[in-house]
């Protein structure tokens, strides 16, 4: 697998890594600890560095201390990264907020050095932000922690361009984790020109759109315990329309005489169907995909979206797509 830099550190790691949340939770029920750690030990051999884990992962933490037991005799061969902040009842697995404070960030990282195994964490990541602590003050007590010789580098996660430049003045960020997969690309407008301007490396979580961009769902259902039952993509309409979007994307690679086909050509087939499906969703989608410059290109697919809700009578809907058009100037377009 191609290297990438993690941030200014130094260290590069291959593109793709291992995200361990499923083992222990959210995607159905756990996986019996005996096979999640031969999963993890067959991802080494695979020449899979990164794993990423976390702090509310497994109620009591057990994704921790599942990599932990599964790293312990191997620890050279790996990149941990685990995250702190939200907090859950340890009994119960609920969760009973977010907390970003210097004390918390201090007794974390004792809890996941244990429960890893490990003297020292590669990647450390605040896990979301607390909106009522200072990104200053928790990247403050970060920074703490690598001159400690606790964490190597440190990142963010769910952060805002704004709180990127914000925390980068304090400490380096080496890593801005956030969702992004064709199903979810809103990080292009602000997220990752940020990540740019100060250096930072982009991790991207469920890439193949939590599981739908993997061919693997034909059924509405996605399990017993399974978290993304409640999340539109996985009901309803939605769910029919994102796999035959799905069903057409894989013709699209097999009829390909190429070996890799570009993402820009897989865009560019989203956006025609959106274009069919939903005419504001396609121009959000197409806003931050083309990176226009123009807004007039944009008027172009509104004027007719305007013209029908107004022969419906619906003035509030097409004050609606009016504001979409002042939102795409205000983000820069």
């Amino acid at each position: 697998m191609q290297p990438r830099a993690l941030g200014t550190t130094g260290k590069t790691l291959p593109a793709i890594g291992l995200g361990c949340m499923g083992l222990s939770e959210f995607y159905g029920p756990p996986t019996e600890q005996k096979a999640a750690i031969k999963l993890l030990h067959e991802a080494i051999e695979l020449g899979v560095e990164h794993f990423d884990t976390a702090e509310m992962y497994g109620i009591g933490s057990t994704n921790e201390s599942l990599l932990g037991e599964a790293f312990n005799d191997r620890r050279d061969k790996v990149f941990i990264a685990t995250k702190f902040g939200p907090i859950r009842d340890p009994d119960t697995g609920e969760f009973t907020g977010i907390d970003g404070s210097q004390d918390n960030c201090r007794r974390a990282v004792e809890g996941s050095l244990k429960r890893l195994q490990t003297d020292v964490i590669d990647l450390y990541y605040l896990h979301l932000v607390d909106p009522a602590t200072p990104i200053e003050e928790t990247v403050a007590a970060m920074a703490e922690l690598v001159a400690a010789g606790k964490v190597r580098a440190i990142g963010l996660s769910e952060a805002s361009g704004e709180t990127i430049r914000r925390a980068s003045k304090i400490h380096p960020i080496a890593a801005v984790q956030s969702e992004y997969s064709i199903f979810s690309r809103d990080i292009e407008a602000t997220v990752i020109p940020a990540c740019i301007e100060v250096g930072a490396t982009l991790v991207a979580y469920s890439p193949l759109g939590r599981g739908m961009l993997s061919g693997r769902f034909r059924e509405e259902s996605v399990g017993e315990g399974d978290f993304r039952s409640f999340t539109p993509r996985f009901q309803g309409d939605a769910f029919t329309a994102n796999v035959e979007l799905v069903d057409e994307i894989e013709l699209m690679v097999q009829d390909s005489p190429d070996r890799e086909v570009e993402a820009s050509a897989i865009g560019e087939r989203i956006m025609l169907r959106l274009k069919t499906l939903d005419k504001v969703a396609y121009v959000r989608f197409a806003s931050v995909y083309r990176e226009v410059k123009d807004v007039t290109q944009f008027l172009d697919e509104l004027k007719p979206m305007l013209e029908k809700r107004r022969e419906g009578g619906h003035e509030a809907a097409a004050g609606e797509v009016v504001h979409l058009v002042i939102e795409l100037l205000v983000i820069g377009y």
